[in-house]
């Protein structure tokens, strides 16, 4: 039997999921959370063989998830399901340690099957994903310059980003336009957006 860990913040979804996979004869759902900072203290007290992990959660998103099990429960296989299909997003759970990636749309058969193969040792990642990622290229942005970006889609203002980040308003400047120059957009707010539509924030 392999055991199961759900974390997934809609509680209709994770329901749907839970009851998918508990019909199938060889998996068991044993947990669930809705939050991504609960997951690894879900895990110490109910050991699993697999987590599911949605990406947006509150707490803590499932791709930094991820990266927590694969440092303090290495044991556990990670996938990801979830609705937000960016090639970004794919890349950076793979480099986090994720085994899989799949959408929530994905046939319920087809997700049981990447359970196992993950729980196998095996890679699974969503195809057409798989081959958006690869056309879509790696993340252009520095780590500071996507740190400005993600302030900006706040809507916080240049002053207010220096502040919050440490560095002086005209390097956030400087940052802002070397983020928009290699994202090909005309403003810091459409490179904030793309950046972010692309998985990359």
């Amino acid at each position: 039997m392999i055991r199961l860990l759900v974390a997934d913040d809609q509680a209709l979804v994770r329901g749907a999921l839970v009851a998918l996979l508990n019909l199938e004869p060889d998996l068991e759902v044993v947990s669930e959370v809705e939050r991504g900072d609960q997951v690894l203290a879900q895990i110490r007290a109910e050991p699993v063989d697999v987590a599911l992990l949605d990406i947006e959660m509150p707490g803590l998103d499932g791709i930094t998830v991820v990266a927590d099990l694969a440092r303090h429960a290495p044991e556990v296989k990670t996938l990801i399901v979830t609705t937000f299909g960016r090639p970004g997003y794919l890349r950076r759970a793979l480099d986090a340690g994720a085994a899989g990636f799949v959408v929530k749309d994905t046939p319920a058969a087809e997700l049981a099957e990447a359970v196992r193969r993950v729980q196998s040792g095996l890679r699974v990642v969503d195809p057409a994903l798989a081959t958006e990622s690869l056309l879509e290229g790696m993340n252009p942005l520095a780590k500071r310059e996507q740190e400005v970006l993600i302030q900006v889609l706040t809507g916080a203002p240049v002053a207010e980003i220096a502040e919050v980040l440490g560095l002086s308003a005209g390097t956030v400047r400087n940052y802002l336009s070397t983020a928009a120059t290699k994202v090909n957009a005309q403003s810091s707010s459409q490179a904030a957006v793309l950046a972010r539509d692309r998985g990359w924030l």
